[in-house]
């Protein structure tokens, strides 16, 4: 039914149990999956992501992209370890503000379904604003499954 899932991973909790969802999925059906992170500046330093380390609010652009390329090698790794294979599991590293990043890609990409957390790395900014599983539940063109 899916054959190319996105999922979008922030390091968060929620981010990880999408990320074993979607392997579920392509394990049961066959397909690839395309892990997808937007490097954001926050107005906090959130805590350990994924075991990699916070990253400063003050971080450069570049350093922001490291930290995204290592948490994106990291949740590839945890993929591995929920059995998918190297070639059904690709990255990709974007950039502006997340919620528009993840539609835009998933319709670039023409994937069959999007499937991230409920909750991420957001501040109380982003519980007024509106959250990005909201947001992207709206405005794909594709299904989104978001799980807690």
């Amino acid at each position: 039914m899916f054959k190319h899932i996105l999922v979008p991973v922030d390091g968060s909790e929620h981010s990880k149990i999408a990320l074993q969802v979607a392997s579920q999925l392509v394990a049961s059906q066959g397909g690839t999956i395309t892990l997808l992170h937007v490097p954001e500046p926050r107005d906090h330093e959130p805590l350990l992501v994924w075991g990699l380390g916070a990253v400063p609010s003050e971080a450069s652009f570049e350093e922001r992209d490291k930290a995204g390329k290592a948490l994106l090698d990291k949740a590839m790794e945890e993929a591995r370890a929920m059995g998918l294979a190297d070639d059904t599991i690709s990255t990709q590293l974007e950039h502006g503000e997340p919620r528009q990043a993840i539609v835009t890609a998933a319709k670039n990409m023409n994937v069959d379904a999007i499937v991230l957390g409920s909750r991420g790395l957001s501040d109380f900014k982003g519980m007024m604003v509106g959250s990005t599983s909201h947001s992207v539940s709206h405005d794909a063109e594709c299904r989104v499954i978001t799980v807690h």
